[in-house]
């Protein structure tokens, strides 16, 4: 199998969370109307513009463009931003110099939502929802409304090499147990069992340390979703790999690159779907991927995200910029499968799509994607909040590398927690 070169864009970073998307002031260039390099609308159709953040993949803004400049209803103007998009964006939102259409991490934040700032797409899907990967439309939907279109998905899977692990002897792992049992048995000398970022773990896996023991960061109800202490044990697994030394630590990059295990230095590693071009062209067929294994009583997990494609609530035609994100991303299949698979490595949001994307038709790439339908989980709540997210992580390394008591430690993540959701939901 054949797949082409990955380069690490900020759309394979969706997985550290609301809280990694650093904030700067809004620049001045609208690229809405006159403003942009392109003018304002042609003839009577009315001017859009369109935002997109810088992606690393060579080809993609070429395609957006294509893209925009193929749909017959409006003059669409795309803005490609290599700067701090997010606060860019969500600034620009507060006047009339924004967007009318864009893209956000995860879809738009609560604060968007409960501010009006953006506006229902519910009504674009139709019987189309049903075809979207469920994980990603749950995390962009608010109060029974759906707030964004997904537009791509990515995703994390744990990744091994059939070779370490047939040579001792170890079958992939199926539960948690199998996995430290694993990790141990093929730590030697010169390699270690497993990589799961030079923090251990301690910035990446404990949301899915919480789904492996059933639980998660809020409960149906938006309540604080694990005060109990299995979720406790589940947390304290990851101290556990940390102190018994089969953690791969002090690489030269993180868990988003492939480097580790294609080096030899680990036998798996926990990354993203976007490394295995990388993988491929280092090992060719001695590597293999599992879900995220479960303990008792919890579900095997792999964590999902997507850029959404969101409107608006201040754009000059709101109903324009609605009908041109449902145009590119409900209807317009052949682009959406270009955008997944043609510029970079990427699963389509759409799960009928899967099986013509020719990078996901065999192979590890091909459960890895049938893995993001079945166990696929957004990574936080919509509203579990950057607040929320910071001190979540920094229990997370009390827990993992200072070997802090872990009930104590969601204790005082639940003090910030909580308050926080009351806020937002207010």
């Amino acid at each position: 199998m054949t797949l082409p070169t990955s380069r690490l864009s900020r759309r394979h970073l969706l997985a550290l969370g609301g809280s990694s998307l650093a904030l700067t002031a809004c620049g001045s260039n609208t690229g809405r109307g006159d403003s942009s390099p392109s003018g304002g609308g042609d003839g009577d159709k009315p001017a859009l513009s369109q935002w997109y953040h810088q992606y690393g993949e060579e080809g993609t803004q070429d395609a957006v463009k294509r893209y925009a400049a193929a749909y017959p209803d409006a003059s669409v103007t795309v803005k490609w931003d290599p700067g701090d998009y997010d606060q860019t964006t969500a600034a620009s939102l507060l006047t009339d110099a924004g967007p009318d259409v864009f893209e956000y991490g995860n879809g738009p934040s609560i604060d968007m939502i409960k501010g009006g700032q953006v506006v229902d797409m519910t009504d674009l899907f139709g019987d189309t929802v049903e075809d979207f990967n469920a994980s990603t439309v749950a995390r962009m939907t608010y109060d029974g409304k759906i707030w964004a279109i997904p537009q791509v998905i990515d995703m994390q899977i744990l990744v091994y090499r059939k070779s370490m692990l047939e040579d001792a002897g170890i079958e992939p792992p199926e539960t948690m147990d199998d996995l430290v049992a694993a990790a141990s048995a093929l730590t030697t000398d010169k390699v270690k069992g497993l990589f799961l970022g030079n923090d251990g773990g301690a910035g990446l896996m404990g949301g899915a340390m919480l789904w492996s023991a059933g639980f998660d960061f809020l409960t149906d109800d938006n309540e604080f979703g694990f005060d109990d202490p299995r979720a406790g044990e589940a947390l304290a697994v990851l101290r556990e790999l940390w102190t018994s030394k089969v953690l791969l630590l002090g690489q030269p990059t993180d868990w988003y690159d492939a480097a580790a295990l294609t080096s030899g230095q680990c036998a798996m590693q926990f990354t993203g779907l976007w490394t295995f071009p990388d993988i491929d062209k280092a090992l060719g067929d001695d590597f293999g991927v599992v879900p995220w294994p479960a303990m008792d009583g919890g579900e095997k997990s792999v964590p999902v995200g997507a850029y959404g494609s969101c409107v608006s609530a201040k754009s000059s035609d709101v109903d324009a910029a609605k009908a041109f994100a449902k145009w590119l991303w409900i209807d317009q299949t052949d682009d959406q499968l270009d955008f997944a698979t043609s510029y970079g490595f990427h699963i389509p949001s759409r799960t009928s799509l899967i099986p013509k994307a020719d990078t996901l038709t065999s192979g590890p790439a091909a459960d890895a994607a049938s893995a993001a339908t079945d166990y696929g989980h957004a990574q936080t709540p919509i509203l579990w909040t950057p607040k929320c997210q910071t001190a979540f992580g920094d229990a997370m390394v009390k827990i993992v590398k200072n070997g802090a008591d872990p009930m104590e430690q969601i204790a005082a993540v639940k003090k910030v927690a909580e308050p926080e959701v009351k806020r937002v939901l207010a």
